[in-house]
């Protein structure tokens, strides 16, 4: 259950579009580190990882370990009163467009080049 001293942290993790994601990747059925990293090619593993470290830490996330591997799964329950929201939030397509322009404004690394007229004479 969300309470005063937990809430600004809560709401602090949950404003990253890229954690948002995250959590709704996990919300209906435990998936594994690389199940998560491959629905997000724009990002490194790495980067997935730290959030996914940050989801946990927050109490957002139960991990599992198995061999090697990590699983993830929403822990619902920890979110309290914002789960309804938050499922909401998801199935609307307003929504999607809105996280899905954040998570390209806030991508790392090269952009794809535009390509340019050429100037070169012939």
């Amino acid at each position: 259950m969300l309470d005063s001293s937990s809430g600004p942290a809560l709401l602090a993790t949950l404003a990253s579009p890229r954690r948002q994601e995250i959590l709704r990747l996990v919300w209906a059925q435990e998936r594994s580190a690389g199940e998560i990293a491959r629905a997000m090619p724009d990002v490194t593993f790495g980067a997935v990882s730290l959030q996914l470290r940050s989801l946990s830490l927050a109490g957002l996330v139960d991990v599992r370990t198995e061999s090697r591997h990590r699983f993830y799964r929403a822990r619902r329950e920890a979110i309290g009163p914002l789960a309804d929201h938050l499922e909401r939030m998801w199935g609307d397509a307003l929504w999607r467009l809105k996280n899905a322009a954040e998570l390209e404004h806030s991508r790392r690394g090269p952009r794809p080049r535009r390509k340019r007229p050429s100037t070169r004479k012939t």
